[in-house]
């Protein structure tokens, strides 16, 4: 299966769940649960107030090397927003990259979606852990804060 495909399956619509796409076209779908959402909708809210001269995307889906895969949070440059706004997928990831922890997570899975994202055009992936505690990535690595975000806040309270 390919994006376009799941786009306009029409019994995948209205579905509770976020859907992503495995490198063999497989739908991966995660459940999430309200605290989930919660911080989501504060980090997007958080992100319009510190940094307006761009477009906060909400589960933007981008495609990598291992198929789409569909970020929590994403910050676009309005440079960068008009190159997919028409796309039915994003050829090149958000700037700003999020993912909130979900129990099912597994650290693993949330660095291999890091690498994704940098190799897609992404500067900075953001985690926040399941008590709100933010963690910044550049592409070499760990960051003491967000240097395009610098007065994001390390902990989100919801």
């Amino acid at each position: 299966m390919n994006w376009q495909q799941v786009l306009e399956d029409k019994s995948l619509r209205d579905l509770p769940y976020r859907i992503e796409l495995n490198a063999q076209g497989q739908i991966i779908m995660s459940p999430v649960k309200p605290r989930h959402s919660a911080y989501q909708g504060e980090i997007i809210a958080l992100l319009r107030r510190l940094n307006p001269d761009g477009r906060v995307l909400a589960e933007p889906a981008i495609e990598t090397s291992d198929n789409v895969k569909v970020a929590d949070v994403g910050w676009m440059s309005y440079e960068r927003y008009l190159k997919v706004i028409s796309s039915t997928v994003c050829s090149i990831a958000p700037e700003i990259c999020v993912e909130v922890e979900s129990e099912s997570n597994t650290s693993a899975e949330m660095m291999f979606k890091k690498q994704l994202f940098f190799e897609k055009g992404c500067i900075e992936f953001w985690l926040c852990d399941g008590d709100g505690g933010m963690t910044f990535f550049g592409k070499d690595g760990q960051l003491q804060n967000s240097v395009l975000v610098p007065g994001f806040p390390f902990r989100i309270e919801i």
